[in-house]
């Protein structure tokens, strides 16, 4: 196999199943997809800016061995398309626990959970501040969070619990995925900008910037859903 082509098949092989299974009968994901694809596209608009700043920084890089050199400004082609794969695949198990699961719906211990949360983020993100990828991760992640909250009349239709349960479950594909790109590796960190904090190889941030990109596709995916 062609080294070259190692980001795209991680991407491929993560997207197989949920995109195979939005055409099971019960969830039936893919009647949704008018309202999945457009909450998808604010979400990567952000995330792509937010990466070419910090590679062009330095905070990370791409390691050219395992990516095809097909480049939108300083990003290779799969990690644009990362954007995209990860929140289907994320909205998709969302879709499923909310189907199955309906009764997890309106728990307030899960919104004193998430409340504390974006609090213990933001705090962690100003303390952090000068470490780029732990202070704009945990800063951004908590003031969403927050803002959620206080305007969550606007956002009626979004369920912490629902959320909560959700992300955890998709952590652990997350996690399988960004271990094998953070092992090969594929994407380089510079530990100068984050704590230093690994699991396994993946830097503890990761988990929180992973989790505010599925949290805007979900709140957006609902926003749309409700109209």
């Amino acid at each position: 196999m062609n080294a070259h082509y190692t980001y795209f098949l991680i991407l491929a092989a993560s997207l197989a199943g949920p995109l195979g299974l939005s055409f099971d009968k019960k969830v039936a994901f893919y009647k949704n997809w008018r309202y999945v694809f457009p909450a998808m596209f604010f979400p990567a608009v952000l995330y792509i800016a937010w990466d070419v700043y910090f590679t062009s920084k330095g905070v990370w890089s791409f390691n050219e061995a395992y990516i095809t050199g097909i480049k939108l400004i300083n990003l290779p082609l799969e990690e644009v398309l990362f954007f995209l794969v990860v929140p289907y695949c994320c909205v998709f198990i969302y879709a499923c626990i909310r189907s199955y699961f309906p009764n997890l719906e309106n728990k307030k211990l899960a919104d004193i959970f998430f409340i504390a949360l974006g609090v213990a983020l933001l705090m962690t993100g100003f303390i952090f501040l000068k470490k780029y990828y732990t202070g704009w991760t945990f800063t951004l992640t908590g003031t969403f969070m927050l803002f959620i909250y206080f305007f969550k009349n606007y956002f009626k239709h979004f369920d912490a619990a629902s959320f909560l349960v959700s992300y955890a479950i998709c952590l652990i594909p997350f996690l399988i995925v960004n271990g094998f790109l953070t092992a090969i590796p594929v994407v380089l960190y510079n530990d100068a900008e984050n704590l230093g904090i690994r699991i396994y190889t993946i830097p503890f941030e990761d988990t929180f910037y992973g989790m505010l990109l599925v949290l805007m596709n979900i709140v957006l995916y609902e926003k749309l859903k409700s109209r």
